[in-house]
């Protein structure tokens, strides 16, 4: 597995988790769309400019119209239509069934990628995919589970994503991940906008205060330093793999809160124990079959 891919996916988990931790901030007191509006148009400004810097508009002129559709899918199923699902289905739920359903997104897109990607997961993936879901489990310290329309909308916003991930992963077959990050925020920005104007929710984009352009352009600057590391780690190792990895973040956003709230049990501990250990076993698993391989390739095997 290449090494600069895993740290990549591990700083997109490390962002992730204060990222989330510091939106529940941001976000009071403004619209959940017209936040997540104004995020991905600063982070679209941020982009652009550096395509700009490395020289890459040429390879935006030159795309395929296969590569356009790519992009344009990647905007719809990962940058504007999950993110309507889930703040709806969050304002709705209580929260700890929708937690587990978020925080599960790896096994759907493992699911996609042996499906769709031709992935092959291990016996020590599987192992360590137990262990991130049983961490998850802990840390919900939810017993009796309930289904319903909200967990229904969230389990939507996280299909969407699986399926975004697996189309991406094409897409950084052939594109630089400036320019597949680039798409996902420019064209889920633009179906975001035709949302507000549907909605009527446009009109609290005039109303926003100083204070709240600030929390907007810092939590702007975290996801944009998201969205580069994410593309560009998922552009370098498998999709399962990247996923599996980016639930570290949920493991620090629990961290951040128990130390905001100053409370805490031996069942948080577990859990966050759980997800640290199935994270690694993900990235040592890799590593340990990279190893094989070279091993195998100094020394074949004589029939």
């Amino acid at each position: 597995m290449d090494k600069k891919g895993c740290l990549f996916v591990l700083l997109a988990a490390v962002v992730s988790g204060f990222s989330v931790f510091m939106n529940k901030f941001g976000v009071d007191g403004i619209d959940p769309y017209v936040f997540t509006f104004s995020k991905n148009v600063l982070v679209v400004l941020f982009l652009f400019s550096a395509i700009l810097f490395f020289r890459e508009f040429k390879v935006i002129r030159q795309l395929s119209l296969v590569q356009w559709l790519r992009l344009v899918a990647i905007g719809f199923f990962g940058g504007s239509i999950p993110f309507l699902l889930f703040f709806k289905g969050l304002s709705l739920s209580s929260g700890a069934v929708s937690a587990l359903i978020h925080k599960s997104m790896f096994v759907f897109v493992a699911v996609f990628a042996v499906l769709f990607l031709r992935e092959r997961l291990s016996k020590g993936f599987v192992l360590a995919a137990a262990l991130l879901f049983a961490g998850n489990l802990l840390l919900l310290k939810q017993v009796n589970l309930g289904f319903g329309l909200p967990e229904l909308l969230i389990l939507g916003a996280v299909l969407f994503w699986s399926v975004e991930t697996v189309i991406s992963k094409h897409a950084l077959r052939e594109l630089p991940s400036r320019v597949v990050a680039f798409g996902r925020m420019f064209f889920g920005a633009l179906f975001i906008l035709v949302f507000l104007f549907i909605s009527g929710s446009a009109v609290h984009l005039a109303s926003l205060s100083v204070s709240q352009f600030g929390w907007i352009f810092f939590t702007s600057a975290l996801l944009l330093v998201y969205v580069l590391s994410w593309y560009s780690g998922l552009k370098r190792i498998p999709a399962s793999s990247a996923a599996s990895i980016l639930v570290l973040g949920s493991a620090i956003t629990s961290s951040l809160s128990i130390v905001y709230s100053g409370a805490f049990s031996s069942f948080d501990v577990a859990g966050i124990a759980l997800i640290f250990f199935g994270a690694i076993a993900v990235i040592g698993q890799a590593y340990i079959l990279y190893a094989f391989v070279k091993l195998k390739n100094y020394f074949p095997l004589k029939n």
